[in-house]
C-alpha cells in the first residue's frame, strides 16, 4: 500500500489504455496523474513526463478505470440463511466481517460501490472516508423504504422487529416500513437523516421475500412520486428494486433513475426506460450463484423455487431492453460469504454471456455507466482529464478475454484518487 504523496506526479507508461468511454483503446499510452486528478492521458511522445514524475511501467498490460458494482449489499453475511444468521449473530461481527470484505473488493479492482441497502455500509462509509478503513468509495442508501408486506418487509418477523425505527435488535438488512404518501415521505426524510446517498425503495416483489412475488406491485404511483420529490429536494435520486412490470413501470413513471433486477420488464417498460434515461442494473450474477450454492448456503425453500422460475424470462427480458438501447449498469446484488464479495467482477462477465455484450461495452457498463448509477459521471468512471484518478492495471488485454477481470492475481494495480491500495508492478 501506499500514500499520496501531495504534488506527486505519476506517470503510467507503457499501457493499454482503455478509458471506459467506449473509444478504441490507447495502445503504448501514458496516463498522468497529480495530486489524485487525471492531468493528461495519450500515446507515448504525446504527453509530456515532468522530469521528477514517479514512473510505473505497465509492461504493455492495460490500464482501466476502476470497477464499480452499483448495486450490492455490504452486510458481513456468511450464509445465506438471512433469517436465522440476522437474529443469532452480534452487529459487531457483521461489522468485521464487512472490513474484509472491503479489502477482497479493492483486490479484485473495484474503486466504488453502491450499496443498495445495510446499515453495515452506511456507518463503514465513514470509516473509510477518514481512512481508518481501507475500501473502495461507498455510495450508500442505508435504510430502504418497504411497504408493509413488502420486498423489505422480513414476512416471517413482527413488524416491531423489521423496522429500523422500533427494533431493539440491530442487523444488517433492516428497512424502513411505510404505507401512504405521507409515512413515505417521512420515510425518506429518516433515511436521508441517517446518511443515505440516495434512497433505495421497493417497487415490486421479489424472489428472496416469502410472502409476496416479484410480479406484485409495491407503492403506489403517488407514493413513488412522493419519496422521488423528497430526494430530489436533497439533491439525491432514487434506486429501485422493481422485478414485476407494473413496479417497473410505476417507477420509471414516478421519477426512479435506477431499476434493480428488471425480470420482468415489457416493452412498454423498454420504451419508457428509453425515454427517461432509466439505468438498469440486472444483477444476473447473485442468479447465478443462488441457482450453483443456494440449498448447500441455507436460502430457504421458497427462494430456491423463485429463482429457478424467473431465470430465463429475467435473460430474456434484459437481453431485449439492451437490444433496445437501455441503459445497463453491472451490480451483482452479493451481500458477502457465500456470495463472495471480491468476485463481482462476475458481473461482467455476465453481460457478455447473457445478454451478448462485447468485452467493451460490459466494461463500459462497469464503468462509465455504473458510476452514472451511482451519481458520480462528472468525478469517476473514465479515465479523462479532471476526473479522479480511480485507476486499475489488469495483466494482459480483457477485450481478448474478459474473465482475465475475475481472477485477482490479474489485478496488478489499484490505485483509488491516486492512493495506490495494491501494487504488484515491480518499479524501477
Amino acid at each position: 500500500m501506499s500514500s499520496k504523496r501531495e504534488g506527486e506526479v505519476i506517470a503510467i507508461t507503457n499501457a493499454r489504455i482503455i478509458d471506459g468511454t467506449g473509444n478504441p483503446p490507447i495502445e503504448n499510452g501514458v496516463l498522468l496523474i497529480k495530486n489524485g486528478i487525471i492531468v493528461d492521458l495519450g500515446t507515448r511522445g504525446s504527453v509530456e513526463i515532468p522530469e521528477k514524475a514517479r514512473i510505473i511501467d505497465v509492461k504493455g498490460n492495460t490500464v482501466m478505470p476502476g470497477l464499480i458494482d452499483a448495486h450490492m449489499h455490504l452486510t458481513g453475511m456468511k450464509t445465506g440463511d438471512f433469517i436465522k444468521e440476522p437474529l443469532i449473530t452480534p452487529i459487531g461481527v457483521f461489522f468485521a466481517r464487512a472490513v474484509a470484505d472491503l479489502k477482497a473488493l479493492i483486490d479484485a479492482g473495484f474503486t466504488t460501490i453502491g450499496d443498495a441497502g445495510s446499515i453495515i455500509a452506511l456507518h463503514l462509509k465513514y470509516a473509510v472516508l477518514e481512512g481508518s478503513v481501507i475500501g473502495p468509495r461507498i455510495i450508500a442508501a442505508g435504510l430502504p423504504l418497504s411497504q408493509t408486506f413488502g420486498h423489505g418487509d422480513a414476512h416471517y418477523l413482527p413488524v416491531e422487529w423489521v423496522d429500523y425505527r422500533t427494533t431493539k435488535k440491530l442487523t444488517p438488512l433492516m428497512g424502513l416500513i411505510c404505507d401512504g404518501v405521507d409515512e413515505c415521505r417521512k420515510a425518506a426524510r429518516y433515511a436521508l437523516r441517517e446518511g443515505a446517498d440516495y434512497i433505495k425503495i421497493m417497487a415490486s416483489g421479489g424472489v428472496l421475500s416469502e410472502k409476496d412475488r416479484p410480479e406484485y406491485r409495491q407503492f403506489t404511483l403517488d407514493e413513488i412520486r412522493a419519496i422521488v420529490d423528497e430526494a430530489r429536494a436533497a439533491g439525491r435520486f432514487v434506486h429501485a428494486h422493481a422485478q414485476g412490470s407494473e413496479g417497473i413501470k410505476n417507477a420509471i413513471i414516478g421519477g426512479v433513475k435506477v431499476i434493480a433486477h428488471g425480470i420482468f420488464i415489457d416493452e412498454e417498460g423498454i420504451e419508457l426506460a428509453k425515454e427517461r434515461n432509466t439505468i438498469l442494473i440486472p444483477t444476473f450474477s447473485i442468479t447465478e450463484r443462488i441457482l450453483e450454492v443456494g440449498e448447500k448456503a441455507g436460502l430457504p425453500e421458497w427462494g430456491l423455487r423463485k429463482c429457478e422460475e424467473v431465470y430465463k424470462a429475467h435473460i430474456e427480458n434484459i437481453r431485449k431492453a439492451y437490444k433496445a438501447g437501455v441503459k445497463i449498469a453491472t451490480g451483482t446484488d452479493f451481500i458477502g460469504g457465500v456470495f463472495r464479495h471480491g468476485e463481482n467482477a462476475l458481473e461482467i462477465k455476465m453481460l457478455v454471456k447473457k445478454l451478448g455484450m462485447s468485452p467493451m461495452e460490459a466494461i463500459v457498463s462497469a464503468t462509465r455507466i455504473a458510476a452514472e448509477a451511482v451519481g458520480l459521471e462528472d468525478k469517476i468512471g473514465t479515465l479523462t482529464k479532471g476526473k479522479l484518478a480511480d485507476v486499475i492495471v489488469v495483466r494482459g488485454n480483457p477485450l481478448s478475454d474478459i474473465d482475465l477481470l475475475l481472477n485477482t492475481e490479474n489485478i496488478l494495480l489499484v490505485m483509488k484518487e491516486g492512493r495506490i491500495l495494491k501494487n504488484k508492478i515491480r518499479e524501477t
